[in-house]
């Protein structure tokens, strides 16, 4: 039976944590700034934890984990 493909986009955007959560980079970062408020851009930095259903389908696409 021939291997499963990983996405590679995903490969490039999540990372997975220790205790199996899964971590994204939050949106809205590249452009428009202008018009969201200085707080928001402040806590759109660093990485957020996806939801258990989100996680879920994006360790689907990564059937054999993230090799970094």
């Amino acid at each position: 039976m021939s291997k499963m493909k990983t996405k590679s986009s995903v490969k490039k955007r999540f990372q997975i944590t220790g205790t199996g959560k899964v971590l994204a980079g939050p949106g809205k970062k590249r452009h428009m700034l202008r018009n969201r408020s200085q707080k928001a851009k402040r806590q759109n930095r660093g990485s957020q934890t996806l939801t258990e259903m989100d996680a879920k389908t994006v360790k689907q696409w990564l059937p054999y984990g993230l090799s970094r």
